[in-house]
């Protein structure tokens, strides 16, 4: 793959995750986690160009800048990706769990469904609470409740995310109910 030869450590998150962990619902789009910088563009931008996905903003370099964000297109089929810097702890740790699925012959890193729980946590947008929900009835009594409370409460000194242990507990709870 591409990024691997790019030497860029990524997994996939967002709605092509929920179909692996979570309720089926249709998405439009990849998302994907990587493990660098922004400071990496020109080596995401090669493997893009390889892959035939064409990056969508007309300044890319400030768009990145600015959002840590680099949407791309598919060429042929029209298929958006996003690609979203990061490089916290969290995240190298998260990507290091990934889980791998083989898909047409090649290898692809998918988050887990508890860095998946995390990530649509902390996004917290009623399409994500609902993707969490849908993991929840597929996968509730396997998942590891503490490695998610954890990151909830660090996660909780984000401003405008104090709330998670709290909604993460409550998720808890209603599993344990079923």
């Amino acid at each position: 793959m591409e990024l691997a030869r790019a030497r860029l450590p990524f997994m996939l998150i967002g709605g092509q995750a929920v179909l692996l962990h979570g309720a089926p619902r249709v998405t439009e789009d990849v998302d994907a986690t990587l493990g660098a910088e922004p400071a990496r563009l020109a080596s995401l931008l090669e493997a893009c160009s390889a892959l035939g996905l064409v990056p969508i903003p007309e300044n890319v370099e400030s768009f990145v800048a600015e959002t840590f964000v680099l949407p791309a297109r598919h060429a042929g089929t029209g298929v958006r990706v996003d690609f979203i810097f990061s490089s916290t702890d969290y995240e190298r740790r998260a990507i290091a769990r990934a889980v791998s699925v083989e898909l047409a012959g090649t290898a692809v890193p998918f988050a887990t469904a508890e860095d998946l729980i995390i990530h649509k946590l902390f996004a917290a947008r009623p399409r994500d609470l609902e993707d969490v929900r849908g993991v929840l009835l597929r996968k509730g009594d396997s998942l590891d409740w503490a490695y998610m409370e954890k990151w909830a409460r660090e996660f909780a000194s984000v401003p405008g995310r104090e709330g998670m242990p709290a909604v993460l507990a409550e998720l808890k709870r209603s599993v344990t109910r079923q």
